[in-house]
């Protein structure tokens, strides 16, 4: 017997999925709790089948429940294409578009992106948000992002959802910085050298953060973090002022010359840049006017990055 599948239904049990809470789906479309639960319900009895089940206060998805999201992914994903195909077709680059990224790619790439978009797509909108990478490909999947720009250092699974397509935009080398001549650290050229040195690091849990401590523990030692922030500007001023040693990416070269000293990591040194968009929606024309102005954005980084690096060890 044939099933009515009610495509709005399936996007809540979708938003659900993502979001985690019948709370935050219902404020993110706008709607009552109670309503997100009703239309829920009613979905369960269409398909009769059972979709949710209690968790502690919340809820999540039966084996019934992923089943039925998977397929709801493939159905949206056929739609996204149908929407670019549309696109493509009217010729025209415009509307909202909205873009979110970590705060190295906003300082060093995003000027030129926007500079670009404003040139060459007047009429696209481009709204930019700071923001941390899992709720933003989180975002991402559940139409609050139409592009992210994110990073995944050496040694680290590129896992993502099969409802997302990445491509990696720029290869980022990460640095040993050390003080400048006139400190008690500016003669140290390996990270073996600073197993007794005070070091800046971004937060415990973070994927730069255990980058950074499997570079160390190879190097022999457990690092002595006593700085934490997410911030690289921070951590380049804390190396600047002699107060502590770090990892930094070429990315804060991008407008200025180092006044820190810099020193090449062998092997895993590097981080890489990787754009995400939704499955289907990579030939959207929005979507390759952003791709191909951020792929312009990193030749031209590349390029300023060389430059200042000059007398710094390649």
């Amino acid at each position: 017997m044939a099933r009515h599948f009610d495509l709005h239904r399936l996007r809540l049990l979708r938003e659900l999925k993502h979001r985690g809470t019948i709370t935050a789906v219902a404020a993110a479309m706008s709607f009552s709790h109670s309503a997100v639960s009703q239309q829920l319900s009613v979905l369960e009895t269409e398909l009769g089948a059972k979709l949710l089940e209690p968790d502690g206060r919340r809820v999540r998805l039966t084996v019934q429940g992923e089943v039925l999201v998977r397929h709801v992914e493939a159905i949206l994903e056929q739609l996204n294409q149908a929407d670019a195909d549309l696109a493509r077709a009217a010729g025209d680059v415009a509307g909202t578009f909205r873009i979110a990224t970590f705060q190295t790619v906003i300082v060093a790439l995003m000027p030129s992106v926007l500079a670009a978009l404003r040139v060459d797509h007047p009429r696209l909108a481009v709204e930019l948000e700071h923001a941390d990478p899992d709720a933003a490909l989180s975002g991402l999947q559940v139409r609050g992002f139409d592009l992210v720009v994110d990073e995944v250092f050496a040694g680290q699974p590129l896992a993502r959802s099969a409802a997302v397509e990445q491509t990696v935009l720029h290869r980022d080398s990460l640095r040993l910085a050390v003080p400048p001549p006139g400190s008690a650290l500016s003669d140290a050229e390996r990270v073996s050298d600073l197993a007794d040195a005070d070091w800046t690091m971004e937060p415990a849990g973070t994927p730069a953060r255990e980058w950074a401590e499997r570079i160390c523990q190879a190097a022999g030692f457990r690092p002595n973090v006593r700085f934490e922030s997410p911030d690289m500007f921070v951590h380049e001023r804390l190396v600047r002022g002699g107060h502590a040693v770090a990892f930094l990416p070429d990315l804060l070269w991008v407008e200025t010359a180092p006044t820190v000293r810099l020193h090449r990591l062998p092997g895993n040194g590097y981080r890489d840049i990787i754009c995400s968009v939704r499955a289907g929606t990579s030939h959207h024309p929005a979507v390759r006017a952003a791709t191909s102005a951020l792929h312009a954005a990193c030749e031209e980084a590349d390029d300023a990055i060389t430059a200042h690096l000059a007398g710094q060890p390649r």
